[in-house]
């Protein structure tokens, strides 16, 4: 398993990297490969922001990529806080997957077990199902359309390369563009 640890605005020291990678590394025993681990530091030096030992965390297993951030006062409890939030991510894959291999039960077949089980996650669940009609139009249109409907994303079909795009509003007020990129991963 390969581990990248990077630092922005801070020099990462010999003892947080040992920290940060034993910590981080326990999570490998939820999988049966781990391709890879990026850890990036971040050290803003913004004195408006309180929480500002921030941690991302991208877990490159064989499936699905998780990722996690965590900011506080203090790096080490900033680690501690990522870990805790990737165990919970994975234990809610897990989760999923154990209940999509058994199959679906038919509506008044559900055990007992089951319901309690539903009962005690925690995590969030999809409580709404929308469909939406998706027009072609190019992004700048599209972002437009966002602002109009007053929406932090908006779905939309590139006119230009007729495929499903997203734009989205980016945390420093600007804008971000998702294209699908043919081809597996």
């Amino acid at each position: 398993m390969e581990m990248i640890v990077k630092g922005r605005h801070m020099e990462v020291t010999d003892a947080l990297r040992a920290y940060a990678e034993e910590k981080i590394g326990r999570i490998s025993k939820y999988f049966d490969k781990i391709i890879k681990i990026e850890i990036a530091f971040i050290d803003e030096k913004n004195p408006s922001i309180e929480k500002s030992k921030t941690i991302e965390v991208t877990v490159f297993p064989k499936g699905p990529i998780l990722r996690a951030k965590e900011s506080s006062t203090d790096m080490y409890a900033s680690i501690d806080m990522v870990v805790d939030k990737l165990e919970r991510q994975i234990k809610r894959y897990k989760n999923k997957l154990s209940k999509s291999a058994k199959g679906s039960p038919k509506p008044g077949e559900m055990s007992a077990a089951l319901v309690a089980v539903e009962d005690e996650f925690e995590g969030p669940r999809i409580v709404k199902v929308k469909q939406i009609a998706v027009k072609p139009m190019d992004a700048d249109e599209a972002t437009q359309q966002m602002e109009l409907l007053g929406h932090d994303f908006f779905v939309f079909t590139n006119a230009d390369t007729d495929e499903v795009n997203v734009v989205y509003r980016r945390r420093d007020h600007n804008y971000g563009l998702i294209e699908p990129i043919s081809g597996k991963m």
